[in-house]
């Protein structure tokens, strides 16, 4: 039997709000992985440790959940006015491939603090005390984000007051802008409505026809309402992952939906395309205990949001969805809109998701007859978990 030495690939493994995931600099990779490609997708899937057939990434760096099999990829940007570029792989857990269609919102508060401490900002941007803003090149959307980090003594400071529901511990505060958000994506018609509609009749075999707002913005999304398929908004992950058929029924809703959003050409491409779009239920404000054991009052929110990320129900909130969230709400007549008591346009919202509550602000604005928002802003936090290398056999990619 042939003996492959592993090598070693300088690495830092992070976590970016409530999300983690290894993060390379491009300049690191081996050079076949320093390109898109089938190569690059080997190498990021065996750093994970996928596919795995049984579901638990137990021989790679993964979490065996969508927020825990995830990958970056940072380099100097050669774009004026950025700092650096950042590509977000979602590495699939059981299946053989990475899904490179879209941003992961939580890992991009991470970008920043990474980029700084590994020398891909120029030092005179960066103060001996204070905020540095790092400006990034999303590349798999083509957006630029603005992280604010905060520095001490030259330094990333990691550790603060700073408390994010779905987060154990308190760190400091990292507040993230997405310029236009509006997502441009493939094969989608570049509208922040692709449909035209705010809110669209969605007709999905087996479950029938539902009311649905599909919004380009932060990352793909379907909102549909809570009541409308059973559900309270008050869900905890364990009533969704739990229950084949309702996890069956929410992967039509949303291949249905992403064809309809001209993502894909016919639903059988839906499973080679998991990470987008995502699919959320909506509610109107209900008291309820998030999973922390944390009681959220009606009063505390604007509405319930619970959504869906590679085919399970997310534990808190994905960050490109947050942005979704508040731009939907900033919009009269969409399904969040509505849910959050509809009258006019608002400038920010805070919803209840399953670990407890978020505040997302979005500015919308309507000319000749199309929405736009310029940026939508929310806070995260980020820190390193642990620096220095992954290794992985030689021959695996």
């Amino acid at each position: 039997m042939a003996n492959t030495p592993q090598i070693k690939i300088p690495a830092t493994y992070m976590r970016g709000g409530t999300s983690k995931g290894v993060f390379f600099r491009l300049q690191d990779l081996p050079e076949a992985a320093r390109v898109p490609g089938a190569a690059r997708d080997a190498l990021l899937q065996r750093v994970i440790g996928s596919p795995d057939p049984y579901a638990k990434q137990i021989d790679g760096m993964g979490g065996a959940t969508s927020s825990t099999s995830k990958t970056v990829i940072v380099a100097k940007s050669e774009r004026a006015d950025h700092d650096v570029d950042y590509l977000f792989g979602q590495v699939s857990i059981d299946k053989p491939f990475v899904d490179w269609s879209g941003n992961c919102g939580n890992l991009s508060s991470a970008v920043g603090s990474f980029a700084i401490a590994s020398g891909l900002v120029d030092p005179e941007r960066v103060p001996d005390n204070g905020m540095c803003t790092v400006r990034i090149w999303q590349a798999n959307i083509g957006k630029t984000i603005i992280a604010h980090v905060p520095i001490m003594n030259g330094e990333v400071q990691e550790t603060g007051d700073f408390e994010l529901d779905g987060v154990t511990f308190p760190a400091a505060e990292v507040q993230l802008e997405f310029l236009d958000p509006a997502a441009e994506e493939e094969g989608a018609s570049g509208s922040m409505f692709p449909t035209g509609n705010l809110v669209d009749e969605l007709e999905v075999p087996g479950v029938g026809t539902l009311q649905a707002t599909m919004i380009n913005a932060g990352i793909p999304t379907i909102f549909i309402n809570a009541e409308a398929v059973g559900y309270t908004g008050t869900e905890l992950q364990d009533a969704i992952n739990g229950d084949p058929r309702a996890l069956a029924m929410f992967e039509t809703i949303r291949a249905h939906g992403a064809v309809r959003m001209g993502l894909i050409k016919g639903i059988e491409e839906a499973a080679k395309r998991q990470h987008t779009p995502k699919v959320a239920f909506v509610a109107r404000p209900a008291n309820y205990v998030a999973s922390s054991g944390k009681q959220v009052n009606a009063g505390d929110v604007d509405l319930l949001v619970r959504a869906l990320s590679m085919g399970k129900l997310h534990h808190a909130m994905m960050g490109t969805a947050a942005v979704a969230i508040g731009t939907a709400a900033a919009i009269p007549g969409t399904l969040v809109n509505l849910a959050a008591g509809g009258g006019g346009e608002r400038s920010a919202v805070r919803f209840g998701h399953p670990s407890g509550t978020l505040r997302v602000g979005a500015e919308a604005v309507q000319a000749g007859g199309e929405w736009s928002v310029a940026k939508a802003i929310m806070s995260r936090s980020a820190r390193v978990l642990m620096e220095g290398w992954v290794r992985v056999p030689g021959d695996c990619f």
